[in-house]
């Protein structure tokens, strides 16, 4: 098993104790949640690269939330909440990218060279599917709906729309914007997006 598999195990199992967990994990073991990359060429964009970054954005959530509200944070927002948020919110992803191979010129010679594609087969939007997977194991409380719902901020479709709702989600929920900013850092400081 990988230091990073182990470790967001390790998480979920002392801080994710809700009602159907327990059928949530077993769900990710089976699926390729843990060999999945996070992206196609971007951020982590490697085997094993979503649960890279589903752990990275966890340790910037709970990181960001400690640095806000200070020694009493559990008091503001349960470790649970920060681990569901961290550890989930990509789960839209699962079985999102398939390994193709492309022809690339090399030192003037074509080689194939492995690269992800997009293959969806529940094409239900980014945050909201991620939601909508979560549910079917257990409850989110609407906070944490919200966060990963709305983890994309302006780079989410709806968004780029002209919907204001991020806006608005934001503003009622404090969570939200500690699960965007989160997934920003873990996506563009620990992960090096797009180097």
């Amino acid at each position: 098993m990988s230091a990073k598999k182990e470790e967001f195990l390790k998480i979920f199992d002392e801080h994710i104790r809700r009602e159907g967990a327990a059928e949530l994990r077993k769900y990710l073991l089976k699926s390729d949640f843990f060999s999945a990359p996070a992206s196609s060429k971007y951020h982590c964009a490697r085997e094993g690269g979503l649960c890279e970054h589903s752990v990275n954005t966890y340790y910037r959530m709970l990181k960001n939330i400690q640095n806000e509200y200070g020694d009493e944070w559990e008091k503001v927002v349960s470790h649970e909440s920060v681990a569901i948020c961290g550890l989930l919110h990509d789960l839209c992803k699962i079985d999102f990218y398939k390994l193709d191979y492309r022809n690339v010129k090399e030192n003037g010679e074509w080689v194939k060279k492995p690269w992800y594609i997009r293959e969806e087969s529940l094409p239900f939007g980014h945050g909201e599917k991620s939601v909508y997977i979560i549910n079917g194991f257990m409850r989110l409380k609407r906070e944490e709906a919200m966060a990963i719902n709305w983890h994309m901020g302006g780079f989410d479709m709806r968004a780029r729309g002209g919907d204001g709702s991020v806006s608005e989600a934001y503003a009622i929920f404090p969570l939200a914007v500690f699960m965007h900013v989160s997934d920003l850092e873990a996506t563009y400081i620990d992960e090096k997006r797009g180097i």
